[in-house]
């Protein structure tokens, strides 16, 4: 007897399962755990403390510069608030963190990628410096470059004309539109 099935196509759909859905093949199920080729190594238990005492250190820096600006009410908030309430989320999460961290064993070590992030939060916190030393335009449009040319490869004709669009955006948005008063160079 021979086979009258049609052989299955390269390109074909596969096969539904009874719930309805495409079959998966199995290493698709499986989710990965590192790039290929790049094994990620534990970074351990004083990695995941390390990891639970920044955002203690940022919570009682921001605990302190926030101390002077006033809470004010609840119906009526002072400028200081909102960083105290960010400052105590902080310091209770890094403090589970910290107590957490013994028993720690899914920790991964600092990677190249690590340094990927504290460059970007640099970039984050130079931008609220030059934000208000020298205006709103030039911050935006030089942050802009930073992320989309260094870590989002993206070609210079992009780069360029995604940063300047992005901060006309924004410029027309909330400076012309709802007329906030954000600090820049450029009146129209």
């Amino acid at each position: 007897m021979s086979d009258t099935r049609p052989a299955a196509r390269a390109d074909a759909v596969p096969p539904e399962t009874p719930g309805g859905s495409a079959a998966v093949p199995q290493e698709a199920a499986e989710p990965a755990t590192a790039p290929p080729g790049e094994e990620i190594s534990p970074g351990g238990p004083v990695l995941a403390t390390v990891a639970g005492a920044v955002p203690v250190l940022l919570g009682l820096a921001t605990l302190w510069l926030a101390h002077g600006l006033g809470l004010g009410t609840l119906t009526e908030p002072g400028p200081g608030l909102w960083p105290t309430i960010v400052a105590v989320l902080l310091l209770v999460s890094g403090v589970a963190l910290v107590l957490r961290a013994r028993g720690t064993t899914d920790t991964e070590a600092f990677t190249r990628g690590t340094g990927v992030v504290l460059v970007g939060a640099a970039s984050l916190a130079l931008y609220a410096f030059l934000f208000e030393l020298v205006g709103f335009e030039i911050p935006t449009v030089l942050v802009l470059v930073l992320w989309l040319r260094f870590f989002g490869r993206e070609g210079w004709r992009t780069t360029a004309l995604v940063s300047v669009l992005t901060t006309a955006a924004l410029y027309g948005l909330f400076i012309t539109a709802l007329g906030v008063p954000l600090p820049h160079l450029i009146v129209i």
